[in-house]
């Protein structure tokens, strides 16, 4: 067999294994969302906005002090998930998570030019994404007056609790979407893996491909029954004959 294989070829063998192509991908697809719908634990999403900001005495906005309140945010970013917050939450929600893994499931962004603060939280539980992510707003807000002994910090937007919440993952459709891409990747490899190591010569094709010897003829396959069907017309012919020889 030639070292290079063509499309032309691999086409030919998908053709010709379609059925392991078509089994390994509905295989593959299968386990992808059994995975995906009854052993994964799916995660929900709350979060809440800090709004940080510092008003004058005639509660107008202190342009001179604007600057520093953006420069302050990768310090709140720190603090929002130092212990001293995280600790108070744990209590104050009796969590079952340790301080690493409460840790972990919180994001804390800002954007560049923004007062805004986005605290983000995963959980097993819808509710209590909702219940985590506000009392680390609360906690946090009166904190930073004895830890950096200032008042810019208000709670924008407060997390709410959705009727039907949906999990952010796992996403069962772009899994099975993922396992069906796959399961053909690995079906079409197979084919071919099988296809190069089968050598046995099943057409005339395969002995000159393999052998490089030329066909000088070809026995034509019998449609299955027929030569039962030729012996059992000849023993009926014979027995009649002999009925007739025994009548004479």
């Amino acid at each position: 067999m030639e070292d290079t294989v063509s499309i032309k070829d691999i086409m030919k063998i998908m053709l010709k294994r379609w059925k392991l192509i078509i089994f390994i991908t509905f295989l593959f697809t299968s386990i992808v969302g059994v995975i995906s719908f009854y052993f994964i634990t799916p995660v929900y999403y709350a979060s809440t906005q800090l709004l940080v900001n510092q008003r004058n005495s005639d509660n107008q906005l202190d342009f001179t002090r604007l600057q520093s309140n953006v420069e302050l945010i990768n310090t709140y970013r720190l603090i929002i998930k130092s212990p001293i917050i995280l600790d108070k939450v744990i209590k104050e929600l009796k969590l079952e998570q340790s301080e690493g893994e409460l840790y972990e499931s919180i994001n804390v962004k800002s954007f560049e030019g923004s007062q805004i603060i986005l605290i983000e939280v995963e959980n097993s539980n819808p509710d209590r994404a909702v219940d985590i992510a506000n009392s680390i707003a609360s906690n946090f807000q009166q904190e930073i007056k004895n830890i950096m002994s200032v008042d810019n910090v208000s709670i924008l937007t407060k997390a709410k609790s959705k009727e039907e919440p949906l999990p952010i993952k796992p996403k069962p459709i772009v899994n099975i979407a993922i396992g069906i891409v796959i399961g053909i990747m690995v079906g079409i490899g197979l084919s071919c893996l099988f296809e190069f190591l089968d050598k046995t010569i099943k057409t005339s094709d395969d002995i000159d491909e393999h052998l490089g010897i030329p066909v000088l003829g070809l026995i034509p396959k019998m449609p299955r029954g027929t030569g039962k069907g030729m012996v059992s017309k000849k023993n009926n012919v014979l027995q009649k004959a002999k009925e007739d020889s025994v009548e004479i």
